[in-house]
């Protein structure tokens, strides 16, 4: 009797596992599972079937057929490019927005900056200035071609500015004579010896190619971080990252487990494989972070650009003023260097000076009400200074939370329910094989260190090509924005042993000692018919110097009626 019950238990839990196994081979979840992801497969086996013919999900037995596998494939692939675009798409999405905010925001406090200087000085200056407009309108589309990335020298540019400029006031100053082509190149070679505009022009010079290096260099450093992030995230993923991603997503189905998620740490091996030359840009990545910063605190403080726009007008009026005072002066070295022009058959005026350049500029007073255009346009300027300066403290924050961004790529995919089963159970995810505890260590990040990765295998003798294009353009910029901080301009380096030793970017600071005078004996006495040089030795005769002395002193007297 003991026996015949032993033989019945013996039977009955046979036949409960033979049922077990019945129920671990059926495949209609999966069949379910296929049908929620919108797969269309021409045939999904009721049961399992065997698995000789798979190329990823191999086992003995299986609920996936070739056609299925593969495309699983296809999906794994659209998957990742899927999970990259968007962990990605704050990052490039905040490039690309503030790249176009700085810029837009620049631009327009450029055209309000110039559109303020032509008011103030067609109310202060009158015809003469509309007569010359075109001298500041290329002054100011100069600027703007050097920020929107034209090949122009700011410190050449502006030299030439200011030479542009003294011919024009010569010209107008000195109506009386006839002022040739060849006359104004002499006058040229005077004008660091005879400095008309005062200081002006040395301590503008400094100040405007400081601030325009680190705006243009600021919104090119925006520009290179938006094209790294866009073209990194669309980098083509290998077979071997491919195979791994669908044995990690897709191989729980072909063992009727559908349901069941990677374990975390088994995601995040099959993405640091994957994502092994990305995690690479991250080191070049950080220092490109790091130099934006740098400038983007210059352009808050020594380098802000709101100090040089929104008074520029003030400052080229107060070098125009410098002009008027010294006028006389200036014609009398200038006479004496290039020798006496010759009188005008018909004066083209009998106005002095004063009726030429009518309405002297008067000291800029913060205090004083502007006219109702002026103040407009001022307080336009100002808004749009306040928005940048707002939009460069956002651009900071939003770049520190981008440092270490590739290497932190596999952690931000394999989160909870997103892709993984997370933490909540190391026995209840799929491990690569089963639904079980995943044992293998997590590798390092980058290229190097994926040599022992258990499920991806990654080559790495063989870097990407296009990642390391990448790093090498945030070197560049890294290096650009690294001078740009120090206010140097590497498309212009001077190779003389002169000055700072930097060309464009350089701008001679308050503390440079360059003597902009010369003896008077020392300067060479050229006529106007530029025949060459006179002999040093040669006196002057004595109707060569009482006409200009005259001329000088009457126009000191008017001056001082004037004032």
């Amino acid at each position: 009797m003991l026996r015949l019950e032993t033989i019945i238990c013996t039977f009955s839990v046979l036949s409960v596992a033979a049922r077990a196994d019945f129920m671990a081979r059926n495949c209609s979840e999966v069949r379910e599972a296929c049908f929620e992801r919108g797969f269309a497969f021409a045939h999904v086996p009721h049961q399992e079937i065997p698995g000789e013919d798979l190329r990823v999900c191999t086992h003995k037995h299986t609920c996936c057929t070739q056609e299925m596998e593969d495309k699983f494939s296809q999906q794994s692939k659209q998957e990742i490019e899927n999970l990259l675009d968007e962990t990605s798409h704050t990052l490039r999405s905040t490039f690309v927005s503030r790249h176009k905010r700085f810029d837009g925001f620049f631009l327009e406090l450029l055209e309000n900056t110039e559109r303020s200087l032509n008011e103030m000085f067609v109310r202060t200056y009158g015809k003469p200035y509309m007569q010359n407009s075109e001298v500041f309108e290329n002054l100011f589309a100069e600027l703007k071609r050097y920020y929107t990335g034209g090949n122009v020298n700011l410190e050449e540019m502006l030299n030439d500015f200011w030479s542009r400029l003294l011919e024009r006031m010569f010209t107008l100053l000195n109506s009386q004579y006839v002022i040739t082509e060849d006359y104004l190149e002499c006058i040229s070679k005077y004008t660091d010896e005879l400095k008309p505009f005062g200081d002006v022009p040395r301590k503008l010079k400094a100040q405007v190619t400081r601030a325009f290096i680190a705006a243009r260099t600021f919104v090119q450093g925006l520009s290179v971080g938006r094209e790294v992030a866009q073209r990194v995230s669309k980098v083509n993923s290998t077979p071997a990252c491919i195979r791994g991603l669908t044995k990690m997503l897709y191989c729980p189905f072909c063992r009727g487990m559908p349901r069941v998620k990677p374990c975390k740490n088994y995601c995040l091996n099959v993405m640091k494989g994957c994502l092994a030359n990305q995690a690479d840009l991250d080191p070049e990545w950080n220092q490109y972070i790091d130099a934006l910063l740098l400038v983007a605190q210059r352009l808050e403080g020594p380098f802000n650009i709101e100090s040089v726009m929104e008074p520029i007008d003030v400052k080229i009026s107060e070098a125009i003023m410098n002009m008027q005072d010294n006028s006389a002066q200036v014609s009398f070295r200038v006479f004496q260097g290039c020798g006496q022009p010759k009188l005008a058959e018909i004066p083209r005026s009998a106005r002095g000076a004063s009726d030429v350049l009518n309405a002297r500029f008067r000291p800029y007073s913060p205090e004083e009400p502007p006219t109702a255009a002026a103040g407009t346009s001022l307080d336009r300027l100002r808004m749009v200074w306040k928005a940048m300066q707002v939009s460069v403290v956002d651009i900071k924050e939003k770049l520190k939370l981008s440092k270490k961004f590739w290497s932190s790529l596999p952690e931000a995919i394999c989160v909870e329910d997103k892709v993984t089963a997370g933490n909540a159970s190391d026995e209840d995810c799929w491990n690569g094989d089963t639904k079980g505890r995943y044992f293998p260590e997590v590798q390092k990040d980058g290229l190097t260190n994926q040599m022992n990765n258990p499920e991806v295998g990654v080559d790495i003798t063989r870097p990407d090509t296009l990642i390391r294009q990448q790093i090498m353009a945030l070197r560049v910029m890294t290096n650009k924005l690294r001078n740009a901080y120090n206010g140097n301009d590497i498309y212009f380096q001077d190779t003389s042993d002169e000055g700072s030793g930097s060309g464009s970017g350089s701008g001679c600071t308050e503390g440079c000692t360059t003597d902009m005078y010369s003896a008077a004996t020392e300067t060479p006495v050229v006529r106007a018919d530029r025949s060459g040089p006179a002999q040093d030795s040669a006196p002057l005769s004595a109707s060569s110097i009482a006409l200009p002395t005259m001329l000088a002193l009457l126009a000191l007297a008017l001056h001082q009626q004037w004032r």
